[in-house]
């Protein structure tokens, strides 16, 4: 497995959650057939009025210089080296002159032409000054093959930053940067980070609980050589397969060692309590394997079909995640069934000292209060259910659904308060495109065309959360500026009687220049207008949706125009949505399954029900949770539910099963046979539950939003789900004894579990264990 690392590689594109085949999806494939790449955008931004001194005016305009000579750079635009449209006085067409004329201005020329760029040329509003005229911006456009790979990061991390810190270093003004490829490589950088960290303080936390029950370094060593083993296949899977490292498979190595951890607690416990019971190793280790291994391989496999749900969606990014997860949940179940067994058949038997734990006051204290409460406080345990049951639902409701692209983003670091800056100077950040497809050759440049253009561009302007539009009409537009000597009053779109030569001198500037290619297609079919967004609730972006279409549809007849909207911002809202569809049918399988599997196991309808109510319930008031505490459905908190579902429900089985075999034991006496089991299994559930809580606690340490949130969540869930199963579980198996204490439940073993024929006299030392 670790000669599989090599294969690993880390994911340079974002999460796509739509399925390819999906209608939006095909839209933007056919945008960036057209366009290429849109996320190829890097800016700097200043808001310093010391910027238009002579020295830092300089250096700004080298910083621009010095990065486009790089060959990942396509082009940059600054403030130094703007070019201005002129029309030329014996041709017909505009020529591009230098904006600054001077090589080396001085003050009062640099404040001549900042007026100037501010007031009479509002063609680079919002693409080089801010609407409000506070802030300047330099673009750095990248070549878009090197997008979506390690060259992009190579070349902001060992180049861009560098030139940047460099540049603030030498004139004391700070620059943010942004931009969809920046903040995508400092992001993922994060994650990388975060793995070992998550690593690290997963086996920390969990050794030390491990130790803290055991009081054994010999039994922590075996377990967590155990998971080290675990984590290191979880790794070269992901490099056998071939997988991207993206943020939710980062989460397999973490999520190994914190479910890994409980197997090796059962089985060593099972081990101890069988040695301190009747001292034989070899019946002990062989009584470890068919008993709980049995139990502990219907658990693994009720975790893995959890996670295997995600496989059944469209998106390939969970399909990866549950085919990952679920091999790897089966692989640390198979590898603790065969190292801790073998390890210690080869060790001495454990002293007094080892198994001192099994008789720690406390333990037994905790569990003689949960037999306490289930003998005579029923009623009480039923009534707080209902009250919980009642409050989750009222909580419920409270719940948003949000698809921000940056929400999950660590608040904490330098590029999020860049992030901040952009989209209050800017109005946006995030890309949004629509595509315009005249449905002839060259029908991008006829007036008709862009006057429905400009009329859905004015639309968009007044829409709070969209930044200023930039189109193919800006530079119609700026050459019928030009072509009246540049006065900005003329800045707008020709009237029929100047159409003919304004569109002809701006079609032979278009095509001399190269200024908008990026805007209208080859063929001239195509046009693309392109807007940023603020970061906005899901509600809000489906009501401005909702607007544009409808503006859409009134302005650009549908016979002889298609208008798609599209962008990365759009897809990933969409792909939100999708999500959280595909992963109520995911939840619902994993019921399904689950209750096939206790079918399987009781053979009656009643103990499905029984099951999986202390199951349904954590997961009802977490939802609930979720709703008074504002966190959002997105597609980091949706995983919560199949993930602490299918954790959950192994405590069930563990209960069930030992359940089961004391039925058979004690000749089907349901009373006798729950507070055996409970007496068993309870110190384990509690044992494992206490390793998960802190386990998935772990999580919360992420710099990542949507990671610390799933963690909170998972860890209260699984909390809720250790009291439901050791109370509310055993509860209703005694409230319903008559109705479930038939024969027939048992006639035919799903699990044969005890073989031995001593079992009947070994049925009180079981219990006093």
């Amino acid at each position: 497995m670790a000669m599989q690392w090599k294969h690993m590689r880390f994911t340079y594109t974002e999460a796509n959650l739509l399925p390819d085949n999906h209608e939006f999806n095909e839209e933007y494939l056919q945008f960036l057939n057209k366009f290429g790449e849109e996320g190829n955008l890097i800016i700097l931004g200043v808001k310093d009025s010391s910027l238009f001194q002579p020295e830092n005016f300089k250096a700004w305009s080298q910083l621009a210089r010095e990065l486009e000579t790089f060959d990942e750079v396509e082009l940059s635009l600054s403030i130094g080296d703007l070019k201005k449209l002129e029309k030329e006085k014996n041709k017909d067409e505009f020529a591009l002159v230098p904006f600054i004329q001077d090589s080396l201005p001085n003050e009062e020329q640099l404040s001549r032409y900042r007026y100037e760029l501010f007031n009479k040329l509002p063609f680079y509003e919002g693409l080089v000054y801010s609407p409000s005229k506070e802030s300047v911006r330099t673009a750095i456009y990248l070549k878009k093959s090197i997008v979506n790979t390690p060259a992009r990061r190579d070349f902001i991390v060992n180049d861009l930053i560098p030139a940047v810190e460099a540049f603030e270093a030498r004139t004391g003004i700070d620059v943010y940067t942004s931009g969809m490829p920046y903040i995508r490589t400092l992001n993922s950088q994060n994650i990388i980070n975060e793995i070992g960290k998550f690593i690290g303080a997963a086996l920390l936390v969990t050794s030390l609980i491990f130790f803290f029950f055991f009081r054994s370094f010999r039994a922590t060593f075996i377990s967590m050589v155990t998971v080290i083993i675990g984590v290191m296949w979880a790794f070269g899977i992901l490099g056998l397969l071939h997988y991207e490292i993206t943020v939710l498979t980062a989460l397999i190595p973490p999520l190994i060692i914190v479910i890994g951890i409980p197997n090796c607690i059962f089985l060593i416990n099972k081990y101890q309590q069988e040695i301190k019971s009747h001292g034989n190793q070899a019946k002990s280790l062989q009584r470890v394997i068919t008993k709980v291994g049995n139990a502990t391989l219907m658990t693994n496999v009720t975790t893995a079909s959890g996670f295997a749900t995600f496989i059944l969606t469209n998106s390939k990014l969970l399909k990866e995640f549950g085919t990952v997860a679920s091999i790897n949940i089966i692989v640390i179940f198979l590898l603790s069934l065969f190292i801790i067994p073998i390890v210690y058949s080869y060790m001495a038997v454990p002293k007094y000292k080892h198994l001192k734990h099994l008789n720690k006051r406390w333990i037994g204290r905790f569990v003689n209060w949960m037999e306490r409460m289930v003998r005579g406080h029923r009623i009480a345990i039923y009534a707080v259910t209902v009250i919980l049951l009642c409050t989750s639902i009222i909580g419920i409701n409270k719940i948003k659904l949000s698809g921000s692209l940056i929400e999950d983003l660590p608040k904490k670091e330098a590029f999020y308060a860049d992030i901040k800056f952009f989209e209050q100077q800017y109005e946006g950040i995030m890309p949004l495109e629509i595509l315009v497809d005249t449905k002839r050759k060259k029908g991008v440049m006829k007036l008709a065309t862009l006057k429905r253009m400009d009329e859905l561009e004015q639309y968009l302007q007044e829409i709070p959360e969209l930044s200023k539009t930039l189109s193919i009409t800006d530079l119609v537009k700026y050459s019928k500026q030009a072509y009246y000597n540049s006065n900005p009053e003329y800045y707008q779109l020709p009237n029929s009687q100047e159409r003919t030569f304004i569109l002809s001198y701006a079609k032979s500037s278009a095509e001399n220049t190269n200024l908008l290619s990026s805007y209208v297609d080859s063929t001239g079919q195509f046009a693309r207008i392109t807007t940023f967004m603020k970061d906005t609730p899901t509600e809000r972006f489906d009501r401005i949706e909702e607007d544009i279409r409808a503006k859409i549809a009134k302005i650009f007849p549908a016979d002889r125009y298609d208008v798609s909207i599209t962008g990365k911002a759009f897809i990933f809202e969409k792909g939100t949505k999708y999500l959280v569809n595909n992963l109520i049918l995911s939840l619902s399988l994993a019921i399904l399954l689950i209750a096939i599997f206790m079918a399987w196991m009781f053979r009656n309808l009643k103990m499905i029900l029984v099951s999986l109510i202390p199951n349904l319930l954590p997961l009802l008031i977490t939802a609930g949770l979720m709703g008074y505490l504002g966190v959002p459905i997105k597609p980091s908190t949706i995983l919560v539910f199949s993930i602490a579902f299918g954790i959950s429900v192994d405590d069930t089985i563990h209960f069930l099963a030992k359940y089961r075999q004391e039925l058979m034991v004690n000749n089907w006496k349901i009373k006798r046979s729950v507070y055996a089991a409970l007496k068993e299994t309870g110190v384990s559930m509690f044992y494992t539950s206490i390793v998960l809580f802190f386990g998935f606690s772990v999580f919360t340490i992420s710099s990542f939003g949507g990671t610390v949130a799933l963690g909170a969540l998972v860890s209260a869930t699984l909390l809720f789900a250790m009291l439901a199963n050791l109370l509310l579980l055993p509860s209703l198996l005694l409230s319903l004894e008559r109705s479930i204490a038939n024969q027939q439940t048992l006639k035919k073993p799903a699990l044969e579990i005890i073989p031995s024929p001593e079992a009947e006299e070994m049925v009180d030392s079981e219990v006093e264990v």
